[in-house]
């Protein structure tokens, strides 16, 4: 019966974390999937989850079904977060949000739903972006293309080129964009930037897709929701997927939602209601323990106190990181333009390395980051910066 089925080849990013975890040498470093590791190696349990999960507990009592939008503590503290308890769009009931399966499932539905009601949609996403956001908009029947972003030469965005891409894009195409700590360069458009494309989105009557996955991770938990806000003042309905793996620490439990930002109240409760009947034929519901982290950490004063600090030291570290890793490769490769790792933004940056160069890094000296360059930094650490810095200049010479 299925023999016809062809192989699955396996994600590149997570079979790359296997080889890793069989690979018997001491000293390997891994750099390769988007995990925030503190400075000994693990991943966090940060006080205000642990706290949160404790009063869960303590109040156990049955597990229903969450309706199949989610909590709404959960939705209404994710619209706050995103927009601002005082924003507009807020007050007026314009915005439609899930609770969904982290941001991919949030991703999910919506392609899902544009599939469904925008027929004929075509998706553009910046050259390069995350792996996965082709394979979704793909896998639900869309059509997707690129437009410019990085260029390897200056190590920052090809905006002209973007926004000549975007500005001949037909009305009603998709365009997908990173609200901050873009996902793999690192590299994000500065606030300038979003207010000279915001207008083309406008007049071409385009539909936005912005993805918010590491949100307090670029410049500040309020400073890295600039674009979805910006979007909402000026009038522009959007889809915004968010997720809390990264600055809640909460992988496994996919804390996410996805938002749509409408003209009015009555056309976010049609969206909602058709948001709702994608999510039943998809998964049904969302799991009520991360509903349940969500709501408390975002609607408990000290809870969410914790966790703005949280985020602010991750943060932190990330950059010192950078700065490390700089440091270290500039001292070894004198003259050699390396600003770049400083500029860019999140856990991730663009190397610059070749495949050939990847390969070299994990089969000599045990440092592991996926083919196209992209090294997490928040797998950095004070203990390996040096050895992980040491190997990349020894193949960048």
């Amino acid at each position: 019966m299925f023999q016809h089925l062809e192989p699955y080849a396996g994600d590149p990013i997570l079979g790359l974390n296997e080889a890793f975890q069989k690979d018997p040498r001491p000293g390997k470093v891994n750099l390769s999937i988007g995990i925030y590791f503190d400075d000994a190696g693990r991943i966090p349990v940060l006080e205000c989850v642990r706290r949160a999960e404790a009063q869960m507990l303590a109040e156990s009592g049955p597990k229903p079904y969450l309706p199949m939008e989610g909590l709404a503590a959960a939705r209404s503290a994710v619209q706050e977060l995103l927009f601002g308890a005082d924003h507009e769009a807020v007050k007026s009931g314009r915005i439609a949000t899930l609770q969904t399966i982290g941001s991919s499932g949030g991703l999910k539905v919506g392609a899902d739903f544009i599939a469904r009601w925008f027929p004929g949609a075509e998706v553009w996403v910046s050259d390069p972006t995350w792996d996965n956001h082709r394979a979704m908009f793909e896998g639900a029947g869309l059509k997707v293309h690129s437009y410019p972003y990085y260029d390897p030469a200056s190590g920052g965005v090809r905006f002209d080129a973007m926004l000549q891409t975007i500005s001949g894009l037909p009305a009603g195409s998709v365009v997908l964009l990173h609200a901050c700590c873009h996902n793999p360069t690192g590299v994000d458009l500065s606030r300038e930037q979003w207010q000279a494309l915001i207008p083309v989105l406008r007049k071409q009557r385009l539909l936005p897709y912005l993805d918010l996955a590491y949100q307090g991770y670029g410049d500040g938990i309020d400073a890295d929701a600039f674009a979805p806000r910006a979007l909402a003042d000026a009038g522009i309905a959007f889809f915004i997927a968010n997720s809390f793996s990264k600055s809640m620490s909460v992988y496994g439990e996919r804390c996410g939602a996805l938002s749509v930002v409408c003209t009015d109240a009555a056309e976010a409760a049609l969206v909602l209601g058709q948001l709702q009947a994608t999510v039943r034929r998809n998964y049904s519901s969302p799991p009520i323990h991360a509903a349940g982290i969500i709501a408390r950490v975002l609607g408990d004063r000290e809870l969410r106190a914790l966790w703005e600090a949280d985020v602010a030291a991750m943060r932190e570290r990330i950059l010192s990181m950078r700065r490390s890793l700089h440091a270290i490769l500039a001292a070894k490769l004198p003259g050699r333009e390396l600003g770049y790792f400083l500029s860019q933004r999140g856990m991730f940056s663009y190397t610059g390395l070749s495949a050939a160069q990847v390969d070299r890094l994990r089969e000599e000296f045990g440092v592991y980051l996926i083919r196209s360059g992209r090294i997490c930094i928040a797998g950095l650490n004070s203990g390996n910066v040096e050895r992980a810095a040491e190997a990349i200049a020894a193949v960048m010479r």
